[in-house]
């Protein structure tokens, strides 16, 4: 990911809602979840939620697939790294130990 990239998720992350159905996409996973259940979940209404995702999707933060009548959301794990390696390269000034509290909060906290 480049500046330009960057810059762009980060902005996509900076509304509200889009931080939200983010962090919600992210929570579940694999299995993704359909448009209409995310709007349910967040209490956002279809039209605002279709926006947000567009968004979403345009700053590689989040991939879809077609399901029938459906679309199915994931978060686009391949964006999420490109962008924290971006934020995160040339770490700590050659101290990798500085790194690693930011890198287990990564790695589901453990």
């Amino acid at each position: 990911m480049d500046k330009t990239q960057t810059l762009e998720a980060l902005a996509a992350l900076s509304q509200e809602t889009r931080l939200d159905v983010f962090r919600l996409l992210v929570q579940v996973g694999r299995e993704g979840m359909a448009a209409g259940e995310v709007g349910e979940r967040l209490g956002v209404r279809q039209n605002t939620m279709s926006a947000n995702l567009s968004v979403l999707a345009h700053a590689g933060l989040i991939r879809s697939t077609r399901e029938g009548r459906s679309i199915r959301y994931f978060a686009d794990m391949a964006g999420v790294q490109g962008l924290l390696g971006f934020l995160m390269e040339n770490c700590c000034g050659g101290a990798p130990e500085m790194c690693q509290p930011v890198i287990a909060k990564l790695t589901c906290g453990c």
